[in-house]
């Protein structure tokens, strides 16, 4: 049996939308276990979707490695993980295309799952799934996070409307 490194960081993850889509935002924390030191991001789109909020924080994310990592990737999104998991292998041979109703057509968010794919080729990253809104005291802090980012965008709006 292979052993099982334990990871050197952990990468908690998050996005948020009003609408979808709509104004969105996203948010990641990156912790190092062994030594508590933890660093965090957000930031927000104007017109995007939730689905690519939640590919931005992990690309965000890993983006801060500055060296081959072993991560942990908490999210609560099963798109970022089932893609990083089982679908980034198929897509890329079939040139970047998934199979809809027996044709190939283009993936959406191409540009942040070749990023997303560039990033875990350089890393290795452990997919960890956890229920969104159920308590999870780090995915509730990004889900905080995402959320905020977004809020001025929203008020923005507001300002324009009234």
């Amino acid at each position: 049996m292979a052993k099982v490194t334990a990871a050197e960081v952990v990468l908690f993850t998050d996005g948020a939308c009003s609408g979808n889509p709509g104004p969105g935002g996203w948010a990641y924390i990156l912790r190092h276990p062994g030594s508590g030191k933890e660093s965090c991001d957000s930031g927000n789109e104007p017109d995007t979707t939730n689905n690519r909020m939640e590919l931005q924080a992990a690309v965000r994310g890993l983006a801060q490695l500055k060296r081959p990592t072993r991560v942990e990737l908490v999210t609560d999104s099963v798109y970022v993980g089932t893609g990083i998991s089982q679908w980034l292998a198929k897509w890329k041979q079939q040139g970047w295309r998934r199979k809809d109703g027996g044709r190939l057509v283009p993936i959406k968010n191409e540009d942040l799952w070749r990023e997303l794919d560039r990033l875990t080729a350089e890393h290795q990253v452990i997919f960890t799934h956890v229920a969104g809104h159920a308590g999870h005291v780090e995915n509730e802090r990004c889900d905080e996070m995402a959320v905020a980012a977004y809020q001025p965008l929203l008020a923005k709006n507001r300002g324009r409307l009234g």
